[in-house]
C-alpha cells in the first residue's frame, strides 16, 4: 500500500532529494565565459579593422568566424562541456545559434544526410529564424507606413 504524505512531509522529501542550487557560482561562471566569448569576437573584429577593413566588413567577418568556431567546437564536443561548465554564459547569441543548428544535425546524422542532418538541422533554430524574419518584416512595414 502507498503511504499518503502530508504537504509538510512531501516538501521535506523534495528538499532532501533536490540538488542544492549554486546561484552565485553559476552566475560568475556564466558571466566570465560569456564575457570571454564576447572578448574573442571583439578581438577578431579589432584585428580586421586594424588591417584597414571598414567596420561593416570587419563585423561581418567576425560574425562568420564566431559562427564557424561555435559549429566547430560543437562538432568536436567541446561546446557541450563548455555549456555544462558555464550554463547560460555559453549561449551568447552568435555561438549559441551555431550550436543550436549543429547539435540536432549531429544527433540525427545516423538517419542520413537528407532526412537526418538536412531535415533536423533547423529543429531548434528554425522557429527562431521564422519569428525573427517575420518580426523584421512586420517592423519594416510599420516603419514604411509611418514614414
Amino acid at each position: 500500500m502507498i503511504k499518503e504524505l502530508t504537504h509538510k512531509e512531501y516538501r521535506e522529501y523534495v528538499e532532501k532529494k533536490s540538488p542544492k542550487s549554486r546561484v552565485l557560482r553559476n552566475t560568475i561562471r556564466a558571466f566570465i565565459v560569456g564575457g570571454l566569448i564576447s572578448v574573442i569576437g571583439q578581438f577578431i573584429n579589432n584585428f580586421f579593422t586594424s588591417r584597414g577593413m571598414d567596420i561593416d566588413t570587419a563585423g561581418s567577418l567576425a560574425s562568420i568566424i564566431m559562427v564557424f568556431l561555435g559549429a566547430l567546437f560543437t562538432g568536436l564536443n567541446i561546446y557541450d562541456d563548455l555549456g555544462k561548465f558555464a550554463g547560460a554564459g555559453s549561449i551568447v547569441p552568435i555561438t549559441g545559434f551555431a550550436n543550436s543548428i549543429v547539435s540536432p544535425a549531429m544527433e540525427f546524422k545516423s538517419e542520413g544526410y537528407v532526412m537526418g542532418v538536412g531535415a533536423r538541422m533547423f529543429v531548434v533554430a528554425g522557429p527562431v529564424l521564422v519569428y525573427g524574419i517575420s518580426a523584421s518584416i512586420i517592423a519594416g512595414i510599420i516603419y514604411y507606413l509611418l514614414k
